[in-house]
């Protein structure tokens, strides 16, 4: 039996009008991204690729 994610909306997506949220579930062994007027694409990955991600966005928000 396929356990169903629990989707949670993104704290950044403030209060935006209609479907511009960008939703993350977790997995115990994923974390999954999609955005919400979108809901059937997704994207799956590891927790570390996705830390290493935004560690690399972070270090170059500013230039």
């Amino acid at each position: 039996m396929v356990e169903a994610l629990h989707w949670q909306k993104s704290t950044y997506s403030g209060g935006a009008e209609g479907n511009a949220c960008v939703e993350l579930a977790a997995s115990p062994t994923h974390v999954h991204l999609r955005e919400s007027d979108t809901p059937a694409t997704a994207l799956t990955t590891s927790p570390a690729a996705l830390a290493h991600l935004l560690e690399g966005i972070r270090a170059n928000a500013g230039h």
